[in-house]
């Protein structure tokens, strides 16, 4: 079970590395990229296994920080869903839309470190 755990915990982090690091590597010019899309998808995915691992277990769960951040996460993965979408039509994306991916992503990654 610990594997399985730091695993979904290595997984999480590389979706939250792919969504950042898109969005820096992309700030000047801002769009959604596929990699970004993917980090969405993950980190939702993975975020709910930790959550239900955790509360298969007998680890103590703060609920308040799951609602924030699942909340976050649902906006990250819309707002990459949409961008990406844009993006791979040839049409222009919002920076807007762009940063408000990226911009999230960094709060969430905030919650999840800061908030205890």
């Amino acid at each position: 079970m610990d594997f399985l755990h730091y695993f979904l915990v290595f997984l999480h982090i590389l979706g939250a590395a792919a969504i950042f690091g898109g969005w820096l590597a992309n700030f000047k010019t801002p769009t959604v990229t596929k990699w970004q899309l993917i980090g969405a998808i993950t980190q939702v995915v993975t975020g709910l296994a930790l959550v239900g691992l955790a509360e298969a277990s007998d680890s103590p769960v703060n609920h308040a920080k799951i609602a924030v951040k699942l909340v976050i996460a649902l906006v990250i993965l819309v707002a990459a869903i949409i961008g990406y979408r844009k993006a791979s039509k040839g049409l222009p994306v919002s920076k807007g839309l762009a940063h408000a991916v990226g911009g999230m992503a960094f709060i969430d990654i905030a919650v999840a470190t800061l908030w205890h």
